[in-house]
């Protein structure tokens, strides 16, 4: 058996866990979240925890005992406080603003590089260069971010001189060979 799958989620006031017809929803002051249950896991909902539990004769599902109690346990916080990624644009001149649902970055080319937020998913920027990623679903925010790096660096953002410098590289403010965005850790809380 799983250890994490052991262990119950809490479940703080003002969220409600509820499974019905194998969707399991989970409703907050952040909003809903819904992911289905698989036929050989089993979630229970008593006493402010919630269970995972492996139904009987699902032994050959073990693998998805552990995962899904995580998954459980990041849907409660996702609506109970939500989640935020940190990225830095490092260069000289670039900038990023939020317009329309959209995040709007200047890096250098001829156009502005404009990526539209997801539903559920919102942005902010703090002094032009760091762009704080929140919204309810871990998942969706971190896919977000992964996006705006790799959307950056899958343009093959021309660094100046050729290729950047090899003391650049290992200073506090890393720049990457293929792109400027890097995510950041603010806060021992963030993963």
């Amino acid at each position: 058996m799983s250890r994490i799958g052991k262990v119950p989620v809490a479940i703080p006031a003002g969220v409600t866990v509820e499974i019905k017809d194998g969707i399991l929803s989970v409703t907050g002051k952040r909003g809903t979240l819904a992911r289905p249950i698989p036929d050989q896991v089993n979630v229970e909902v008593r006493d402010g925890l919630a269970i995972v539990s492996l139904c009987p004769g699902g032994e050959s599902a073990r693998n998805l005992y552990g995962l899904y109690r995580t998954l459980v346990a990041n849907m409660v916080k996702g609506v109970a406080e939500g989640f935020t990624k940190t990225l830095e644009i490092v260069g000289v001149g670039y900038k990023a603003e939020i317009k329309q649902n959209a995040l709007q970055m200047a890096l250098g080319y001829s156009h502005p590089v404009i990526f539209p937020l997801p539903k559920g998913v919102s942005a902010e920027v703090e002094a032009n260069t760091v762009i704080k990623v929140s919204g309810a679903d871990k998942e969706l925010v971190g896919l977000t971010a992964a996006k705006k790096t790799g959307r950056i660096q899958a343009e093959g953002h021309p660094v100046p001189g050729g290729t950047a410098p090899e003391e650049s590289r290992e200073s506090s403010r890393q720049v990457t060979s293929r792109g400027w965005m890097k995510p950041i850790r603010r806060s021992p809380e963030e993963p």
